[in-house]
């Protein structure tokens, strides 16, 4: 790798920096907030209620891998440390766990609203200061493009991702268990059809909506 492109690679990771570990921190809160909501205070206990990212950063999938991705030219994959949750102390467990699960994806699309919302200091800060300007627009839009892929991508339906946990309060029990016995292989199922591009053709263009919606929603579309 030559000197121009470190440099730019190391431009990029200043960029998508605050916006990554803004939306892994929220994510991971979210669920902890929602669990003490049902009765739950283990992640309280733990400290995993916080919004210092180091609290939920996993070493391993937080940091080397995506870095080993992004050096390897290859798709964007990683993890966060997931908050623990006690489902026996939960009120009403099975539809506690629904919302649980579903809490990380959506404060995920929120952060990309908030996101989107700010771009509309842009201009205000290229008047005053053009460096920050730029920073802001960068990181912004890497921001939008983060949470909202966040959100779709969590929202999957295969465990353990959260929309697998939400499939698996909202099926019978019978197809429940059957799920909870696909759990140990969810990981390299996902990761298969992240490297065989399958994922991105069935939600490339749900992806490119759900983007398009915030920046409406935000009065930016044509940004």
């Amino acid at each position: 790798m030559g000197g121009t492109d470190f440099g730019l690679l190391l431009s990029q990771i200043s960029v998508a920096a605050l916006p990554v570990l803004f939306g892994i921190t929220l994510h991971e809160v979210s669920h902890g907030w929602m669990a003490r909501y049902f009765g739950d205070r283990t992640a309280e206990m733990l400290g995993r209620l916080s919004f210092n990212p180091l609290r939920h950063i996993d070493p391993i999938g937080t940091v080397v891998v995506p870095l080993l991705m992004v050096f390897l030219g290859g798709f964007l994959f990683g993890w966060a440390r997931p908050v623990p949750v006690n489902v026996s102390a939960l009120r009403n467990p099975r539809w506690a766990m629904v919302a649980v699960a579903a809490a990380g994806p959506a404060a995920n699309l929120l952060m990309a609203f908030a996101w989107a919302l700010s771009l509309h200091l842009v201009g205000l800060l290229f008047a005053v200061a053009p460096g920050a300007g730029e920073f802001l627009r960068l990181a912004a839009s890497f921001g939008i493009f983060f949470n909202v892929l966040l959100f779709l991508f969590n929202l999957i339906p295969i465990p353990p991702l959260d929309g697998g946990r939400v499939l698996r309060g909202l099926v019978p029990a019978a197809i429940g268990r059957r799920l909870d016995a696909l759990e140990p292989y969810g990981l390299i199922i996902i990761v298969a059809l992240l490297a065989s591009g399958v994922l991105d053709r069935l939600l490339g263009s749900l992806f490119r909506e759900i983007q398009d919606f915030v920046l409406v929603l935000a009065g930016l579309k044509g940004y």
